[in-house]
């Protein structure tokens, strides 16, 4: 007896996916822990020294947690408005904020004390940063000014003024105390000389700048705003050196990575990219439940940190040993003896799926019921339609439909309106969609009003659809021939007849459309 030909289901073969080095290391980041906080998560930064604690700046406090508990250790909450931009000094002794009143605070982290309190600002400041020597601030506002402050002597040292909107990112050289970049909603980037007093540089990124950040030489920055990430070169003027376009929707935050090697970027799209600096290429991409706003990542790459707009946060925590370790592929059977003149090989026997085995025994119906099972149509529909077609070649599908009942006939048409419209599927699941109105053609009465009916309805719309798209290609592919056929028509010679001309034009209009299938 010849052996059964089980059931193909791989209809159209899947792409497949090169695992680099990147998405090894960055998955092992693990499964998140989601924390809930009392507002949309404005801002996330890490401590620069060990034990790496991180803060989370939402509604009115700025909440310090521990990376490795995941529970809050420190809660500021000396503000009175919304706070925003809370971030650490290199040490990570003091912390700075602004707030909804136009305020700067800086904290003690340890005692929580306010240390220096700085008032100037005429409208909120929403991100605020130490300078590179760790003695002065800078503060971002919608006042569209930045400022620039003396932390010893409590001192506003200067006003840079320039932008026509909200100031709503910024940063300050890694290198240079005196440097301070700042990016506003009317699309432009200022670098600031704090020795001069005054803008040294402008360039337009095109889009609202929502996030600045420099590389660790000081010579590069990178700016987020709208759906585009662009890369430009401090050192020569602000060229633009790249753009990174890999988000559909705003990218909201930028955050470094391994050294400087690594650029993160979150966005209102749910995800996060991972770019490889010396590249610019996507290396890896993290998923989030919902749209982002802030991210962190701590010093040594263990703790990553996603703020989203419903108020949660997600962290990511490598855990146990991270020593890559070697493990056989558990789907190897060989068994291999030192030594040994010969390498046996353990028999495998194969397994037929529910659906080949009703198929085997010409058990339609159950085979029917077997693809339409809610674990296969819903994750693999590509095995779904590949049963429907097995059964249309065997004339079966008739026997397979008739005399259902109505919870599966709801399910089958609602599958058909799924996937009908997905090139893959559409020539098999029209021939089924033909073969159940053939089924049930004298029952279309009894189905009026029914749940049953509403679903032969919207089938039947989803067709007119379809059937209305097939026609509009069918006029644009006859449009195109036509314009295909007159360029192609070379113009005739002085010595040519008229006549030439005129049946080459007549040719072209009376072009026959080839039909769509």
């Amino acid at each position: 007896m010849s052996q059964f030909k089980q059931t193909d289901p791989k209809i159209y073969s899947k792409t497949v996916t090169v695992k680099s080095p990147d998405s090894f290391y960055w998955k092992k980041l693990g499964v998140p822990t989601l924390v809930k906080e009392f507002g949309a998560i404005d801002y996330i930064d890490f401590s620069p020294v060990e034990p790496y604690l991180f803060a989370v700046t939402a509604s009115v406090r700025v909440q310090i947690y521990n990376p490795i508990t995941k529970l809050v250790v420190k809660n500021i909450t000396k503000f009175q408005e919304a706070a925003y931009g809370g971030s650490f000094r290199k040490d990570g002794n003091l912390l700075v904020a602004g707030d909804e009143l136009g305020k700067v605070r800086l904290f003690d982290v340890n005692t929580r004390t306010i240390l220096r309190f700085f008032e100037g600002h005429k409208a909120p400041v929403h991100r605020t940063f130490f300078t590179a020597d760790g003695h002065h601030l800078a503060s971002f506002s919608d006042d569209r000014t930045v400022g620039y402050w003396d932390i010893a002597t409590e001192n506003h040292l200067h006003t840079f003024t320039g932008h026509e909107d909200y100031v709503r990112a910024g940063c300050t050289s890694p290198i240079s105390p005196n440097i301070i970049l700042s990016g506003g909603y009317d699309r432009k980037i200022r670098m600031y000389d704090a020795r001069v007093k005054d803008c040294v540089m402008t360039v337009d990124h095109g889009q609202p700048v929502e996030s600045l950040l420099f590389l660790p030489s000081g010579g590069i920055f990178i700016s987020a705003g709208g759906t585009s990430v662009n890369v430009y070169d401090a050192l020569s003027g602000g060229r633009q050196m790249a753009q990174l376009s890999q988000h559909h929707k705003t990218v909201t935050c930028l955050q470094l990575a391994s050294d400087g090697k690594r650029l993160f970027s979150g966005s209102l799209d749910r995800h996060v990219k991972v770019y490889d600096i010396a590249t610019y290429q996507v290396v890896h991409t993290i998923n989030s439940s919902n749209a982002i706003l802030s991210l962190g990542i701590s010093k040594n790459d263990e703790t990553l940190v996603t703020g989203m707009v419903d108020g949660l946060i997600a962290i990511y925590r490598r855990e146990g040993d991270h020593r890559d370790v070697h493990r056989p592929d558990k789907k190897d059977h060989r068994y291999i003896v030192e030594n040994a003149d010969q390498t046996v090989t353990e028999v495998k026997t194969t397994r037929i799926p529910g659906y080949d085995r009703m198929l085997r025994n010409y058990e339609y119906k159950k085979a029917i019921d077997a693809a339409m099972l809610v674990n296969i149509r819903c994750k693999w529909p590509e095995t779904t339609v590949a049963i429907i077609k097995e059964l249309i070649r065997r004339k079966g599908l008739h026997r397979a439909l008739d005399d259902r009942t109505p919870d599966f006939l709801v399910d089958f048409i609602k599958f058909l309106t799924r996937h009908i419209g997905d090139y893959r599927f559409t020539p098999t699941l029209v021939d089924a969609s033909n073969i159940l109105l053939d089924v049930y053609e004298d029952s279309f009465e009894k189905f009026a009003g029914t749940i049953v009916g509403k679903a032969f309805a919207g089938l039947a719309e989803v067709l007119q659809t379809e059937e209305h798209l097939i026609h509009e290609f069918i006029n644009l592919q006859g449009a195109l021939e036509m314009i295909s056929v007159a360029a192609d028509t070379t113009e005739p010679d002085s010595g040519e007849d008229a006549s030439t001309l005129y049946d080459a034009s007549k040719k072209a209009k009376n072009h026959t459309v080839i039909s769509v299938d």
